[in-house]
Parts: structure tokens; sequence; C-alpha cells
């Protein structure tokens, strides 16, 4: 129960921190915008990490995973700030969609998880939505479409990286070595578009660079839980709140075919939610 609990919360705080990004690309480079999600993530996060989880900071167990894990979520990151500078919010998030259903794959290959009908058929209705939103042949292809699906793919690997790493380290280590690889990377790259920032948008940075730190730990807490393509479904619903926040920032007003994709998306996270439930049920039932 916890699990979902934490997920859910999770994927439906992470439409704010893109909803900033997007204004912010409208100013400056996506580039400096990606660097200051990982620059201020740090500096949100090694306070909080060593009053309040002091005793389980320690040096990470598996460097490989991590960095994998890591590397993935950069990709990610990358990919999906371009794709909003360019495309809405609504267009990026469903192509990025594809997410759950890879990540439902990879957990056979990758986890050993058994993945049976029931949760396959909550994926596939879940995605069916998203088709529904998006509605193939109405919305153009570009480069940015492809980078939203890249984005898609990537995030799929950085969530069955963090399952592998639920048994070992901490969510605390994980969170902190995924902002240290990922400012790494982008402080390479930051020089060649980096621009003078005012302080109205050094703010906007910290606080996406909140939002996406707790959004994340809330996620990574909850695959310590629970199984990952158990879990995959749920993602769909940060579609909900990246509507109100396209309509109440961008003036994207949802129509019809959003709100009967919504529905579908919707029903797959609870229809997931009720068969663990009863799975639950069996088993304390036999104990």
């Amino acid at each position: 129960m916890l699990a979902y609990i934490l997920n859910i919360s999770g994927w439906l705080l992470l439409p704010f921190m893109d909803g900033i990004a997007k204004y912010l690309s409208s100013e400056i480079h996506f580039i400096q915008v990606v660097w200051g999600r990982y620059f201020f993530m740090l500096l949100v996060s090694f306070p909080l990490a060593f009053i309040f989880f002091r005793k389980e900071i320690s040096f990470p167990k598996t460097i490989s995973v991590q960095l994998f894990r890591s590397f993935f979520l950069f990709l990610s990151t990358v990919f999906f700030f371009y794709a909003i500078s360019v495309i809405t919010l609504a267009e990026a998030l469903t192509l990025a969609f594809i997410s759950p259903i890879i990540v439902t794959i990879l957990s056979i290959f990758y986890l050993k998880e058994k993945v049976g009908i029931h949760r396959w058929t909550a994926v596939l209705i879940g995605f069916f939505g998203v088709m529904i939103i998006i509605r193939p042949g109405f919305i153009e292809i570009n480069f940015a479409s492809f980078s939203a699906i890249a984005a898609g793919i990537s995030y799929a690997f950085y969530i069955i990286y963090t399952r592998k790493l639920s048994f070992t380290d901490s969510a605390v280590v994980t969170l902190l070595f995924t902002g240290i690889v990922g400012c790494i990377f982008i402080s390479l790259i930051v020089p060649f578009y980096w621009i003078n920032l005012d302080l109205r948008q050094l703010l906007l940075l910290i606080s996406l660079a909140s939002i996406g730190t707790l959004g994340h730990f809330l996620i990574i807490l909850s695959l310590r839980l629970g199984e990952a393509s158990k879990l995959a479904p749920l993602g769909y619903f940060e579609i909900s709140t990246n509507i109100l926040v396209g309509y109440a920032f961008f003036g994207d007003l949802p129509d019809i075919w959003i709100y009967l994709g919504l529905s579908l998306i919707v029903f797959s996270g609870i229809y997931i939610f009720i068969r663990e439930r009863r799975e639950i049920k069996k088993t304390n039932y036999f104990f």
C-alpha cells in the first residue's frame, strides 16, 4: 500500500518541474535548464541528507550499477527537456509514456520478475489511453518528438537500475550519486550555452530542482517496497498533473479526447492496485 502512495505522489509532483523547465526554456537554453536541475539538486539534497539521513549515507556498494542508472536518468532529462522546449508538455509526456511498457518487458529479463496477463493488460490499457490523447497522425513527427520517445526509453532503463539498487544502496545514497554524476556530465557541456541569470530565473531553477528531487526520492522509496512491473502503470498518473500545469501556465485546454484517454490511463493504475490487493489477501488467507 505504501509503495503505491509514494509512487503516485512522486509522479504527480514531477510535472511541476517540467512546467518550470518549459517556461525557462523560452528564456535560456535548455542545456542550462538541465544544469540547474542537477546543480541545485545537489545543493538541496546534501544538507537534507546529512540532517535527516546521516546514518544511511555511505559509499555506494555497486558503483557500476549506480553509474548506469545515473547516466540513463541524465539522458532522459536531456532528451525530455529538449522536447518540451519545442513541443507542448502533453505531447512530450505522452510520447515519453512508452517507458512503462519498456519497464515491464525489461523487468522480465533484468529483474527476473513474473509478469502475468493482468499486469500486461493494465499497461496496454494505459498505453491505449495515451494513443487516444496523441491521436497518431495529428501530431507532427519531428526531432523533438523522437527526443521525447528517447526520453521514455532512457527512463525505462533508469527505473530498472533503480530497482536493482533498491536491494543494496539506500535511497539517499542513490539520489546523491545520481546528482553528482549528472552534474559532472552537464557541467562539461553547459559552458558552451551559458548566459547570466537574473534573480527570478535563479529562484525558478532552485524550485525546479527541489521539486524534481522530492519527486524522484519518493519514486526511489516506492521501488524498494514494490516490484517495478507492478508500479509501472502508476506512472500514467503523471499526465493528470501534466494537463493541469499545461492549462494553468501555458493555456493548453484539454479536449474530449484527452479526458477519454486520461480515464483509461487512471483506470489502468487503479486496476493494477486492485489486483495487487487481491494477491495480498490470498497470501494472508493461507497464513
